[in-house]
Order: structure tokens, then sequence, then C-alpha cells
């Protein structure tokens, strides 16, 4: 499996060259080409990445709003996401179930809700392709069923809109905002899984020294027993 980071900036006006769009992802397995989000970054130029299948993780603007006036492919999204996405120009709609696997050619994607916004109900992916798992959460304050979403995967990768400051915030009953990288950096090292990449990157990594930013992240990542990078655009990864 092949994982191109297309885009690694969250929703935020800064923006360099490794941060120029919005976070999404191509997975890329027996030559089926799965893109995970598509935000308004994407809009007219879906279809140079010639995806097969759109995933979509929740539908804030930089994740989905690429896809209002249509896509070249299947989308796959909620049925609380497709709620919210009902005005698309959308021909090919399906409903992903939570917590239900389904195939999209050789490659296994599954559905676990994220407490991260009350007005857009978050997801992230479980991919399996072959023996490989990797966990895929752009956003995210925690991720419900833990165990079962990161158990024995490869990689996790994860939401980078604050390296130790919490955003988290709580208005009603439900938590919001964004869990910094640290706290994430635990939950691998809790649940074994050996590397964490970071996207959605947000000021605190975009603004800043790369090599900076790097030598902190890797002073948590070390302390835990974890490999951690910071993903940019064009970045690729491949597992055989």
């Amino acid at each position: 499996m092949k994982l191109i980071f297309l885009g690694t900036r969250g929703y935020i006006k800064a923006r360099t060259q490794a941060h120029g769009m919005h976070s999404s992802m191509l997975a890329v397995y027996y030559g089926k080409r799965v893109m995970v989000d598509c935000g308004e970054d994407w809009r007219d130029k879906i279809n140079a990445i010639h995806p097969h299948a759109i995933v979509i993780t929740h539908t804030h603007p930089d994740h989905s709003w690429g896809l209002k006036k249509g896509a070249p492919c299947p989308v796959y999204a909620t049925e609380a996401s497709w709620k919210e996405m009902s005005a698309y120009e959308l021909r090919k709609r399906n409903v992903v179930a939570l917590r239900k696997p389904f195939k999209l050619g050789r490659m296994t994607f599954e559905a676990f809700p994220v407490e991260h916004s009350t007005r857009a109900p978050a997801v992230g992916y479980r991919i399996t392709a072959g023996k490989t798992a990797i966990f895929y959460v752009p956003d995210v304050v925690y991720i419900q069923d833990r165990h079962a979403a990161l158990y024995g995967a490869r990689l996790y990768i994860g939401d980078g809109a604050t390296i130790r400051r919490s955003m988290v915030r709580k208005p009603g009953e439900k938590l919001i905002g964004h869990t910094p990288v640290r706290t994430q950096l635990t939950w691998c090292m809790k649940e074994g899984v050996p590397e964490a990449i970071i996207t959605h990157c947000g000021s605190e990594i975009v603004k800043a020294d790369a090599g900076e930013v790097m030598v902190n992240l890797r002073g948590m990542a070390d302390k835990r027993g974890i490999e951690v990078h910071i993903a940019h655009d064009g970045m690729e990864r491949i597992f055989h």
C-alpha cells in the first residue's frame, strides 16, 4: 500500500510550500486509488488525482467543500455527513455505516466515530491492505473504542492542529476541538502503535521552524518509544 499526502494544512490562513493544500491523503493498493477528504482547496483539482473513490471523514470546509460541484467518482460518507452534503452535486453517493468494514478494491475501510465537532460529526478510518493496518484521523478530540481502532496498526496518522496546547472545549454535553499531538502520541504508546505521522498541521507547525518543531516532537516521541514524522504535501509512504 502506498500513502500519498496530497495536502497537510489545516483550516488556517498560513500556508507554505510544505503545507499548502488542505489535508487529504491518497491510499493506493493494487491500482485502486482512494482519496480521503477533499477540502475546498481541491475544488477543480480532483480530476488531476484520478481517484476511483473519495471517502470523507466529516463536512468541515477543509474536508468536504471541494465536492460541492461534483466528483468524478463515487463518494463515501456517513449518514450524518450526507445530511450536511445534501446539496452537493454528487450522483454516486454511498452511506458508510459506523464500525462496519467495507471494501474498496482490495483495501478495507472501517469508520470509527470520534469526538471533534457537534455540527459536523467526524470519523477516523482504519484502513487495511494485506497484513498492514493504519488509522487516519485528521481532526480529533478522542477516538471512541480507541483500542479496536488502533489494535495491531502499523501507523497512526493524526491531528496536527496543536502540539502541546489544548484546543478542546466543552460548550455543551460533548467535547469539541483538537487534542494536542502530545496526547495522541500517548495513545499510540498505550495501544502499541510504533509510528505516528502528523498531518492537518496548524499554525504552531506551519509558521514555525521545521527543525525546531521536529526536535520538540521527537523529544515527546522518544519518551513514549514512538517514531514520529510531520507530513508535508507530496510526501509518500510505502508498506510492503
